[in-house]
């Protein structure tokens, strides 16, 4: 793994002849930051080498590079899933190598689905926690020069920027929701069974992705700040059929006020 790491960060070093000060990852229908960018590589993921190959709609494949706020960015537009069949190595492998790049926070954004009685379609959450249910990805051999073999994860997600983000919120006018996410394999959505024992256990929203990420840049000690859009409920009284179509849509509309939040913490970090 080590190996393929460091050949992606070296094509890619070979490519830009800057530092990297922040990683940002896009969920479903939430590409809108990009436009907020000065851009000034954009470089296909079928492009690097070992770099997966988005298959689901709605995530383009694609590392832009550029400048917000005077910060250097890399954006991924377009991640990969568990349920696409890759490995957690491969999940994982654009974090490992933004972290090669010299990223010093990662911000992390996906479309969820809400089980909290008290959140509505739209709403947007700052993740505070999660719930694994998907396979650790730092199970197996352990490189020490990335992390420890038992990372401690009392604080996953970074105090400081949900601390700002919420006060960026309010100077906006944005409403915004705190609360945990469960992360789960997909690709099928949940059933009514299934919703319950989320909000049984302590979840918020749930999602099949954001967790294998976080977990890797933690275990590199990166900062992480996450953020979900809430496309559907699974409340009971409120559950309905939903396809990706309905979710992209949600996250689309709600974009903008994604876009200004994340826009507006990548100057304040």
């Amino acid at each position: 793994m080590l190996k393929k790491i460091e050949e992606s960060t070296l094509f890619l070093k070979n490519k830009i002849n800057y530092n990297i000060d922040i990683g940002v990852i896009l969920g479903t229908g939430l590409g809108s930051i990009i436009n907020e960018m000065e851009i000034k590589d954009v470089i296909a993921y079928s492009d690097i080498p070992n770099f997966p190959k988005s298959t689901v709609e709605g995530h383009s494949g694609k590392l832009i590079f550029g400048t917000i706020k005077s910060k250097n960015i890399i954006a991924m537009q377009g991640r990969f899933h568990y349920y696409e069949g890759y490995s957690m190595n491969e999940i994982t492998l654009p974090v490992r190598v933004m972290k090669f790049l010299g990223i010093k926070n990662l911000i992390v954004s996906n479309a969820s689905g809400g089980v909290n009685p008290i959140f509505s379609i739209g709403d947007i959450m700052i993740i505070n926690d999660h719930i694994n249910l998907i396979p650790n990805p730092l199970i197996g051999e352990n490189i020490e020069s990335l992390g420890p073999r038992f990372p401690d994860m009392s604080k996953p997600y970074c105090n400081k920027m949900i601390k700002k983000a919420e006060n960026i919120a309010k100077k906006n006018n944005l409403k915004l929701q705190k609360g945990i996410y469960a992360a789960v394999t997909g690709p099928t959505l949940e059933t009514p069974a299934e919703y319950k024992y989320l909000r049984t256990i302590g979840a918020d929203t749930v999602g099949m992705s954001t967790v294998p990420e976080v977990i890797v840049a933690r275990h590199m000690n990166i900062p992480c700040f996450a953020i979900s859009v809430i496309t559907d409920l699974g409340v009971p009284g409120k559950i309905k059929k939903v396809t990706h179509k309905d979710v992209q849509k949600v996250a689309e509309m709600t974009a903008p006020k994604i876009t200004l939040l994340i826009k507006e913490l990548i100057s304040n970090i």
